[in-house]
């Protein structure tokens, strides 16, 4: 939705070249709001948000009972997409093990999954791997719970 208001504001400042005849009409002052307002919302949001929030709802279903290899909150910054991508990577095991079992909060994990997915696909992240980083399965099994508070604290810093 944002992104076709983009393109009728930039239709509409295209079609009116000269800023007086913007602000000649009602019209044109809130169309010259709603573009002022338009890149300040996307700026100050952080990417993860939607994810964050499908996790705060996850974080206490009983339902969910699985060991998963969980990175450092605490982590180079310079393997901070490896440890994102490694985080995405469990979820689709959590999502499995919720398809199994029928678990109430299926639809949630399914979308963390489905928008790390569509990030890292959207933004087509390079991973440049430091001779630091590890691999997802070189970190330590917790269980469900400890694993979704490291994956909070990560998107949390990246969200600073």
């Amino acid at each position: 939705q944002k992104t076709h208001l983009r393109s009728v504001c930039l239709q509409y400042l295209l079609l009116n070249s000269h800023c007086f005849c913007l602000l000649k009409n009602g019209m044109g002052l809130i169309i010259f709001f709603l573009c002022a307002y338009v890149p300040k919302t996307e700026a100050g949001r952080c990417k993860w948000e939607e994810v964050l929030q499908d996790l705060q709802a996850i974080k206490t279903s009983k339902d969910i009972d699985v060991s998963l290899y969980t990175a450092n909150a605490d982590e180079d910054v310079k393997c901070q997409e490896l440890v994102m991508r490694c985080f995405f990577l469990e979820t689709e095991v959590i999502f499995q093990e919720c398809r199994l079992k029928n678990c109430s909060k299926t639809q949630d994990v399914w979308n963390i999954w489905k928008n790390g997915n569509d990030s890292f696909e959207k933004n087509k992240l390079a991973s440049t791997k430091s001779e630091k980083c590890k691999e997802c399965e070189e970190y330590e099994e917790k269980n469900f719970t400890e694993f979704v508070q490291s994956f909070e604290k990560v998107i949390q810093r990246d969200c600073k």
